[in-house]
């Protein structure tokens, strides 16, 4: 065997024909020349780069992947989907991005509420109220306990569902809620469920029961279900009677996720999760309408049934952010940029997978050199080692700019995924601070601007996240063996390959 001289990756036999080693060179270099023009077009520089990284140390594979997994964006005709619906409920709404008062709303905040609307289509409104709910199993009893009282419909859509001892009640309460005559309808990521224990009988129930169900983003080819495989529904939603509706990071499985490997090491998922009342229900319902629009054709409601009965003022102010590839851009992403760029105080992060993109990254080292309190919570350990070893890769920089960073201790898994900023702005919801939740997940984000409730995420952060975490030591941290850092600057390179 021999090999091209600047080809190190390929070898050909010495008996095959020159011709064929003529077309083998030209095809690579041409793969490399497209490539060059190609890949850049509308995307980060280092998305790009990651790209033409791959293309160019393994041609033939990079190119594979590349057609695999290089567009971060869903089939035209589902962006399509979703841009109806959003002219709908803009129409509904006659374009307000803040329905009632706003003369009291800095600035900043105001602005905030439009871009949110301009990119997402949902308004912000007063008259809304909120209760945090930080475990997880109580959190589904609680949901339960809503479904039980159902007389009309229960939205349930989540990214990971499994029947277990923890998840039963709730899912026995769907089924009953069925039985009594209640409209039910249930999306699951496909790909997200897949693997888990009890979500097998989970799908032969629910498939015995009659409930409407259905199966979000799934990869099914041979039945002409398919887009890039690892787009995923990633939202939390249930909406029952458009009275109360629950979201934030939890699914709905055992905080030990049911596997063995997870139970021999301790792992239990730590999440936080809100119930809702208020106009806010009806945004989140519409988001999931539009969802199962997306997956079935149906429009559940009529366009004029948006009305979002929201008082003039009064309540919490909160507004819907959903994002992801069925948008044209980074809607949540955009949103955390401007708030954090507008904080005068204090910044406050928690998300189990960070592994920022450059302007989140910019945004907050910026901040903290501006004198700004940024505070980052992270997990001591997690349940995806390469997102870690990513996400440690940038912790050099961050504390050198002078964000304190507060590793959750193991062997919990810290899943919780808010943000604080000032005396009033609170960030609840799916979206972790990774380029995956960015630009390639579906999320939901619940915006909430108000005092009394920034104290109670402040209290929350004071009571149960900072006794349970340990401050990195910067000093500690830079003395850590040369292995490690290679392997996080490895693992690092890898987050760009959208």
């Amino acid at each position: 065997m021999s090999s091209f001289g600047i080809y190190p990756f390929f070898t050909i036999n010495q008996a095959w024909p020159n011709w064929v080693i003529i077309i083998l060179l030209l095809v690579d270099m041409i793969i490399r020349i497209i490539a060059l023009g190609w890949i850049p077009h509308n995307r980060r520089p280092s998305v790009a780069l990651g790209w033409l990284l791959a293309i160019f140390l393994i041609p033939y594979v990079g190119i594979a992947a590349f057609l695999l997994l290089g567009s971060a964006k869903l089939p035209k005709r589902r962006r399509d989907k979703q841009s109806k619906m959003n002219h709908l409920f803009r129409d509904q709404i006659r374009h307000q991005a803040i329905v009632g008062r706003q003369d009291h709303m800095p600035e900043p905040l105001s602005t905030a509420a439009q871009l949110n609307f301009d990119l997402g289509a949902l308004p912000m409104t007063h008259g809304n109220s909120f209760d945090l709910h930080v475990d997880n199993h109580a959190c589904m009893d609680a949901m339960a306990e809503a479904v039980d009282r159902a007389e009309r419909f229960v939205h349930f859509e989540f990214y990971i569902v499994a029947i277990d001892d923890s998840t039963r009640r709730l899912l026995e309460s769907l089924l009953a809620a069925h039985q009594r005559g209640v409209s039910v309808r249930v999306l699951i990521d496909h790909v997200g469920s897949l693997g888990y224990p009890g979500y097998s009988e989970l799908v032969k129930k629910l498939d015995r029961s009659g409930i409407s169900w259905r199966r979000a983003l799934p990869i099914r080819p041979w039945k002409g279900e398919y887009q890039r495989p690892d787009l995923r529904n990633h939202r939390k939603i249930l909406v029952v009677d458009g009275k109360v509706a629950f979201t934030g990071s939890q699914n709905i499985i055992d905080r030990t996720y049911n596997k063995a490997r997870n139970r021999r090491k301790g792992f239990q998922w730590k999440d936080l999760s809100v119930e809702c009342r208020g106009p806010v229900v009806e945004e989140l319902d519409a988001v999931f309408i539009t969802d199962w629009y997306s997956e079935t054709d149906e429009i559940l409601d009529e366009p004029d049934s948006f009305e979002l009965e929201a008082p003039e003022f009064g309540g919490i102010q909160a507004q819907i952010v959903p994002s992801g590839p069925g948008f044209e851009d980074e809607n949540n992403l955009r949103l955390f940029n401007h708030l954090i760029y507008n904080a005068n105080r204090s910044v406050v992060v928690c998300s189990p997978y960070f592994v920022p993109d450059e302007s989140l990254l910019h945004a907050l080292t910026t901040e903290a050199r501006s004198g700004v309190d940024v505070r980052l919570y992270v997990g001591e350990t997690s349940d995806h080692w390469l997102t870690h070893k990513a996400q440690q890769s940038y912790y050099d920089e961050l504390v050198r700019a002078g964000v304190r960073i507060f590793m959750y201790h193991a062997p919990t898994v810290l899943h919780s995924k808010f943000l604080i900023i000032d005396d009033e702005v609170s960030i609840i919801g799916s979206s972790n601070m990774d380029e995956r939740s960015f630009a390639m997940n579906l999320e939901v984000t619940l915006f909430i601007v108000n005092k009394e409730f920034t104290q109670r995420m402040y209290d929350l952060e004071a009571q149960r996240y900072a006794p349970n975490s340990v401050e990195l030591n910067a000093e500690e941290w830079q003395s850590r063996p040369l292995l490690k850092k290679y392997l996080e600057n490895v693992a690092r390179l890898t987050s760009s390959l959208l």
